[in-house]
Formats: structure tokens, C-alpha cells, sequence
């Protein structure tokens, strides 16, 4: 079980994010002699690979394989997530673009929430998903799994796709499991027992003109966060605000 989050002390919190922004960027197990070259954290390679251990054991790090390197838990990047990251906003142009592709959609909500879906998937580089609490779903950037190295697995695929298949399953993990007092959020299947097909969503509601909605990027684990949650957050005002009009 994991240790409370205060429990940690500031060298293996420091540790804990280097580990995490290498696997965000390798995709690869993490071992010290990679952490020790680039992340200068002024302590030898076997302090790191201590620390690691005590972390392994506290249930932030686990180890895939034999091998040195660990990844991190679920309950590692959702601390992540929250105190560690620095958020990259987006530019102003970027944000001005993402307007104009749904701007000429604005008088349909069928078409700006499609356009909308396509355009989320272009900028995050994952799959990205519109629901409403009504049932209504739109899908975009099914391609942009495969570029991960953790969709290389078909099974772990054939157990995505055929879960993202059923329209019902996509409301109850919207409205149910991510609540919609709950204005934003971030949910790993590891968490909700499905452990051969290990992805990271995002998700965020909405409400325009009372229908409750949400939008959400769906990637693997290790996900940009630091960028795509900006991201999604401008979305959703972006959405609340042009179809509230």
C-alpha cells in the first residue's frame, strides 16, 4: 500500500520526479545511472538506486521486469500530477487557433462538438472523446495510440478499442467514475481493474445550457501531462463558452 504523500522525504520527492519526466520522455523502465547524468541531483548512484528501493517498497515505484529500472505507479503520477508537474500553458496562438478550427461550427452543437473532438486529438496527440450525460458520443485520433510503444501490444489494443466500442461504457466512466460534481480529473485503468490495458485518461465536464457533458484525452500512462491537462482545461472553457452563447 502506498505511504501517505507528506511521509516522503524532499530528496526522494525530488528522485520520484526525475523518474517520472525520464519515463514520461523513454517510455522505458528508469534506472539511477540515467537519473544520476541528467537530472544532477548531487547524490551518487547508489543513494539513488536506496532511495528507489524505499520507494519501490512504499508502493511508488514498481519493477516490470528483472531488470534495474522501475516505472511508476498509478498513486506516483497522481502526485504527480498534483504538486509535481509544471504545467505548459498554451501560447496564445495556439489557443487562437484551436477557436478559429470550431468557430464556423458554433451554430450546431452536433458539428462543433465533432470538430471539437478532432481538433482535442490533433493538439494532445491522443485519443480524445466528447459525451454527453444523454448518451451522445463523438471520437477522434484512434491512430495516435499506435504511436506510443505501449500500444505495440494487441491485446492491450483489442481490450481498448473494444471497451471504447461501447457507447454506455464511455457514459458510466464519464458520469460514473468520474463524477460530475468533479470538475476535472485524472483516472488510470490500473485503478479500475483492467490491468492488460494500461492507459491514462483525462477528463473534464462541462454543462451548456443544462446538458452536462465531458470531453477527455485518452493515452497511455505516461502521458504529457504537464502539457495536456493545460490543454483540456482550455477546451472545456473554450466549449462553455462559445456554445453558451
Amino acid at each position: 500500500m502506498i505511504v501517505p504523500m507528506n511521509a516522503l522525504t524532499s530528496r526522494q520527492t525530488q528522485i520520484l520526479k526525475a523518474l517520472i519526466d525520464e519515463y514520461i520522455e523513454t517510455a522505458e523502465p528508469v534506472g539511477s545511472g540515467p537519473l544520476e547524468k541528467k537530472y544532477n541531483l548531487g547524490v551518487s548512484p547508489a543513494t539513488i538506486r536506496n532511495e528507489m528501493n524505499l520507494l519501490t517498497k512504499s508502493g511508488f515505484l514498481k519493477q516490470p521486469h528483472t531488470s534495474a529500472g522501475r516505472v511508476p505507479t498509478s498513486g506516483a503520477m497522481k502526485f504527480y500530477i498534483d504538486q509535481l508537474m509544471e504545467e505548459k500553458q498554451m501560447s496564445l496562438a495556439d489557443e487562437v487557433k484551436a477557436k478559429e478550427e470550431v468557430w464556423d461550427d458554433r451554430a450546431d452543437f452536433n458539428k462543433f462538438a465533432n470538430e471539437m473532438t478532432h481538433s482535442l486529438a490533433d493538439r494532445t496527440g491522443g485519443m480524445a472523446i466528447t459525451a454527453m450525460q444523454d448518451g451522445s458520443v463523438w471520437q477522434a485520433g484512434h491512430a495516435n495510440l499506435f504511436l506510443y510503444p505501449e500500444f505495440g501490444n494487441v491485446a492491450s489494443c483489442a481490450s481498448l478499442f473494444g471497451f471504447m466500442d461501447e457507447d454506455d461504457q464511455l457514459i458510466d466512466l464519464f458520469f460514473n467514475r468520474f463524477p460530475v460534481e468533479t470538475a476535472f480529473d485524472v483516472l488510470f485503468t490500473e485503478d479500475m481493474g483492467f490491468r492488460n490495458m494500461p492507459v491514462g485518461i483525462v477528463a473534464a465536464h462541462f454543462n451548456v445550457k443544462g446538458r452536462n457533458g465531458a470531453l477527455g484525452v485518452i493515452g497511455p500512462v505516461r502521458q504529457s501531462y504537464a502539457s495536456l491537462v493545460p490543454v483540456i482545461r482550455y477546451y472545456r472553457g473554450m466549449l462553455e463558452e462559445v456554445m453558451g452563447i
